[in-house]
């Protein structure tokens, strides 16, 4: 998936365009707002990530431009991390508390997974897109 051979247009698609794939092609296109499959995909993603430690994938989060993370509550059965400059960041607040990034949760949860060893849950608790100030994922470990 990284190479790349683009010599004029580059490694780069514009946000808009994610954000139109995500936002009405995956909702409007798939039954359940196609949140089976985005679950699905994320996951798999999330596991397939060259990373073995937590730090490991707070940092590639970051190098792959999908957000900033910072573990911002930490204890032993569960992991809160805040995620700025999300895709959403900049959407249209929602008029319901429906949260949008579940792409990137499920990526969390395949990758968290993976490096931990055993099976993590990974909830979207805030979002941009509903009037928070960053997006924010509960891990249940």
């Amino acid at each position: 998936m990284q190479k790349m051979d683009r010599a004029i247009l580059g490694n780069m698609v514009p946000l808009e365009l994610f954000r139109t794939i995500r936002l009405i092609g995956l909702n409007q296109g798939l039954p359940m707002g196609g949140k089976g499959t985005t679950l699905t995909v994320g996951r798999k993603i999330g596991e397939s990530l060259p990373v073995n430690s937590v730090d490991e994938l707070l940092q590639l989060f970051e190098e792959l431009k999908i957000g900033i993370p910072r573990i911002i509550f930490s204890e032993e059965s569960r992991i809160h991390i805040a995620v700025d400059d999300c895709f959403c960041k900049g959407l249209p607040t929602l008029e319901e508390e429906k949260m949008i990034c579940d792409l990137e949760g499920a990526i969390l949860e395949g990758a968290l997974t993976k490096i931990m060893g055993h099976r993590v849950s990974v909830k979207e608790v805030k979002c941009n897109a509903t009037g928070h100030e960053h997006c924010e994922y509960e891990v249940k470990l």
